[in-house]
């Protein structure tokens, strides 16, 4: 056991989520993407741009990802919109030597589990400076676009790097996304912020460890115990 009683040395594989999880939420990395995707709808649909904001919203309660709803209800083709709103300013994200030394310390295979593309995960990820931890990104090209909170992509993840997952550890900085994880016997970790309080995220029995800071506690699960 480590600090908080994590059961570090039984972990074998560590699955990241990748947008205001590796990076904190506070970084308005991923407001970009949010204004790009109204944008996109507001073009794509011929509607107003408040009116396009309401679908988005109201497409991620129902659907899961905005992208879905759009798929389902308006028969949109996935490519374009994925290229559009994620082409963003990425020097608003600070490199994280901090992050890069905290993974370092994890002696355990590491992947990243994304309702994104993998080319945005890829850039993310050289930008803060922390590629080089990574066996491979399953993204939701991958998932079939079937996104988050389905357990069927979830299963593809595991079934896709063979992660035995009552061995594994899911991070994630959406609550509900972790249900399914919690369901197959992941160790399952909240990376909570004042942004998804809002917007409803609350803990439950299918959050095993909550934290407002990634890489201060995984420094302090990775600490020498006393």
């Amino acid at each position: 056991m480590s600090a908080d009683g994590f059961p570090l040395d039984s972990v074998e594989t560590w699955v990241f989520d990748l947008d205001n999880t590796l990076y904190p939420a506070d970084s308005e990395l991923f407001q970009q993407i949010d204004v790009k995707m109204g944008e996109f709808i507001s073009d794509f649909l011929g509607i107003e741009v408040a009116h396009a904001k309401k679908l988005q919203k109201r497409y991620f309660r129902s659907h899961g990802t905005t992208l879905t709803g759009l798929m389902t209800e308006h028969g949109l083709e996935p490519g374009a919109f994925l290229d559009y709103v994620h082409d963003i300013d990425l020097t608003v994200l600070d490199p994280s030597p901090t992050l890069d030394q905290a993974l370092a310390r994890l002696d355990a295979r590491k992947v990243i589990y994304t309702n994104g593309p993998t080319d945005h995960a890829e850039r993310v990820m050289d930008r803060l400076g922390v590629a080089r931890h990574f066996e491979g990104v399953f993204d939701i090209v991958e998932a079939g676009y079937r996104p988050k909170p389905k357990p069927e992509p979830l299963q593809a993840m595991l079934d896709h790097f063979a992660v035995d997952p009552t061995s594994a550890v899911m991070v994630e900085d959406i609550a509900r996304n972790l249900e399914p994880a919690h369901e197959v016997g992941m160790t399952t970790v909240w990376v909570r912020s004042e942004r998804r309080i809002q917007r409803g995220d609350k803990d439950g029995p299918h959050i095993h460890h909550v934290t407002e800071d990634l890489v201060a506690w995984l420094d302090g699960v990775a600490a020498p115990s006393s």
